[in-house]
C-alpha cells in the first residue's frame, strides 16, 4: 500500500507538470516573438518578386500614420481619366451581417461584426497615396496622390489626383531585385512581312520558324529584309538581311531609403538580359552616308514588380531594327552568330545625383566571309529599349550590335580565300548608347534640368581580313 501510494503521488505529479512548466515556455515564446517584431522593425528591407499574373494589387499610404508605412488595401481603381487626373476607387470588402475585415484607414484590416462597419466603404481622404497595377483607364498602372474627394458614385468614391513620388510609399524601406519579364507577356506588333516569333515558358511554348531552339525565358524573333539596291548594272546585287534576335530580358529595380527628408539615398532602374543573335548581310546595299533604320517588330509588356505591399508597374517597350550604311560600292556576304548580355539604366546616391549605367559583353564568331570590290558598308541588328515607371519613361537604351566590312583597291574572294589588289577586312562590333530622362524623378529625386546621355559604349572586334595593302 505504501508503494501504491507512492505511485499515484508520481501519477499525481505528472499529470499536473505540463501546466506548471506552460507559463515559462509562454513566457519565452511571448519574448522570442517580441524580438522577431524587433527585428523586423529593424529590418526595412522589401523583396522584390514577380507579381502573380493579372495582379490587381493596390497600396495606399496617408501622411501622419504612426508606422509611415504603406500598406496593402482592399481598393482598387474602378475607373481613371488620364486627361482630367479624376479616378474613381472603389472598396474591394462587400456589405456584410457575418463578421468581416474592414479596411482602416492606412489600408491594414481589422475584424468587426458590425453591419453597418462591414458597410461602410473605405474613405479615401485628402493626402493619400495610392499605388494600383494595371486599371481600367491606367494601363500603365496608376501612381496618385488623392488632392480632392469630389464624391461618392455607385462605382466607389470620385476624387481628383496629382502625379506622386515612389518615396512617398516606400519610404524608409531599401528593396533590390531583378525580375525576368515573361515572353509570353509581350504583345508584339511585326512590322514586315517576314517575321517569325518565338517564346518558351514553363510548361507553354510558342515556336514559330521550323527547326528554331528558344531557351527557357527567351523570346525570338526571326526577320528577312530586301534593302534597297545600287542601279540595275551586272556589277550589282540583290542586297538583304536575314537572321533571328533572342533577347531573355529583365527589369532592375533598387531602392536604398530616405537618405534626407526629401529623397532616397540611392536608386536605381535599368533592363538587361542575354542576347543572341545569327544573322548575314548579302549583297551591294544602296549608298547613304546616314544610317537608314527598319524597324521590323515592336514590343510592349508591363510587369508588375511587387515590391513588399506596393505593385511597382514597370513599362518595357522593345523595338527591333535592320540599320544600314555605306557607301554604295561594296558588295559582300558575310555571316556571324553573336552571344552575350547588356546591362542598361541610370543610379541615383547622394552627392552625384543620376549616373548613367551601361555595359555588353559580347562574343561573335565569323561563319562566312566574302567582299567583292572596294568600298565600305555597315549593317546592325538591334534593339531599342525603353524602360519606366506607371508611364513615365525613365531610361532609353539602344542595343545594336553591328558587322562592316570595307575594302580598298580591287578586292575578290568567297569564303576567306581572296585574289586582291589592295586589302579588305570585315569587323563585327557593338554599340550601346541612350539617355536618362526627367520621369526618373518618380523615385523622389531631386529634378534635373535636362536629358542626360548614357554615354556611348563602343567595342569592335576584325572577323576576317587581308590582301595587299593599296
Amino acid at each position: 500500500m505504501p508503494a501504491l501510494a507512492a505511485s499515484a503521488l508520481l501519477l499525481a505529479a505528472g499529470c499536473s507538470s505540463p501546466s506548471s512548466q506552460a507559463e515559462p515556455s509562454s513566457s519565452a515564446a511571448a519574448r522570442q516573438a517580441d524580438a522577431e517584431t524587433a527585428a523586423s522593425a529593424a529590418d526595412r528591407s522589401l523583396a522584390v518578386a514577380a507579381a502573380p499574373t493579372g495582379s490587381t494589387a493596390t497600396a495606399t499610404a496617408r501622411p501622419g500614420d504612426s508606422d509611415g508605412r504603406a500598406h496593402r488595401a482592399k481598393l482598387s481603381v474602378s475607373s481613371y481619366d488620364g486627361k482630367t487626373r479624376r479616378a474613381v476607387i472603389s472598396s474591394d470588402t462587400a456589405p456584410s451581417s457575418t463578421p468581416s475585415a474592414t479596411s482602416s484607414p492606412s489600408g491594414s484590416s481589422s475584424p468587426s461584426s458590425s453591419p453597418s462597419a462591414s458597410a461602410a466603404p473605405h474613405r479615401t481622404a485628402v493626402g493619400d497615396v495610392i499605388a494600383s497595377a494595371p486599371a481600367p483607364g491606367a494601363p500603365d498602372g496608376l501612381l496618385a496622390e488623392v488632392t480632392k474627394v469630389i464624391g461618392e458614385t455607385d462605382e466607389g468614391t470620385e476624387v481628383q489626383t496629382a502625379p506622386a513620388r515612389l518615396n512617398a510609399l516606400l519610404g524608409d524601406d531599401t528593396a533590390k531585385g531583378s525580375v525576368p519579364v515573361d515572353p509570353a507577356a509581350f504583345d508584339i506588333d511585326e512590322l514586315l512581312p517576314d517575321v517569325d516569333v518565338s517564346w518558351s515558358k514553363t510548361a507553354d511554348v510558342h515556336m514559330g520558324p521550323e527547326g528554331a531552339t528558344v531557351p527557357l525565358g527567351s523570346l525570338r524573333l526571326d526577320v528577312r529584309a530586301d534593302l534597297p539596291t545600287v542601279g540595275n548594272t551586272s556589277a550589282s546585287a540583290a542586297a538583304s538581311v536575314s537572321g533571328f534576335v533572342q533577347v531573355a530580358p529583365q527589369v532592375d529595380f533598387r531602392y536604398g531609403g530616405e537618405g534626407t527628408a526629401a529623397a532616397p539615398a540611392s536608386a536605381y532602374l535599368g533592363v538587361s538580359g542575354d542576347w543572341t543573335s545569327g544573322w548575314s548581310l548579302k549583297g551591294r546595299a544602296g549608298a547613304s552616308t546616314t544610317p537608314v533604320r527598319i524597324p521590323f517588330a515592336t514590343l510592349h509588356a508591363d510587369p508588375v514588380l511587387q515590391v513588399g505591399p506596393v505593385p511597382v508597374v514597370v513599362n518595357l517597350d522593345l523595338t527591333c531594327y535592320i540599320q544600314v550604311s555605306g557607301d554604295g560600292r561594296i558588295t559582300v556576304d558575310v555571316e556571324q552568330s553573336l552571344q552575350g548580355d547588356f546591362k542598361a539604366g541610370g543610379t541615383f546616391g547622394h552627392g552625384q545625383g543620376w549616373t548613367p549605367v551601361s555595359s555588353s559583353d559580347m562574343k561573335s564568331t565569323p561563319v562566312r566571309t566574302s567582299v567583292t570590290t572596294a568600298g565600305s558598308v555597315q549593317a546592325a541588328l538591334g534593339a531599342q529599349a525603353t524602360v519606366g515607371l506607371y508611364g513615365s519613361v525613365g531610361v532609353v537604351a539602344d542595343l545594336a550590335p553591328y558587322v562592316r566590312g570595307e575594302g580598298t583597291g580591287t578586292v575578290t574572294g568567297t569564303d576567306s580565300v581572296f585574289d586582291a589588289d589592295g586589302s579588305w577586312a570585315v569587323y563585327g562590333g557593338v554599340d550601346l548608347s541612350g539617355t536618362l530622362r526627367l520621369q526618373l524623378t518618380i523615385f523622389g529625386t531631386p529634378v534635373f534640368q535636362r536629358d542626360i546621355p548614357l554615354g556611348a559604349l563602343h567595342r569592335e572586334w576584325k572577323l576576317a581580313g587581308g590582301g595587299s595593302p593599296s
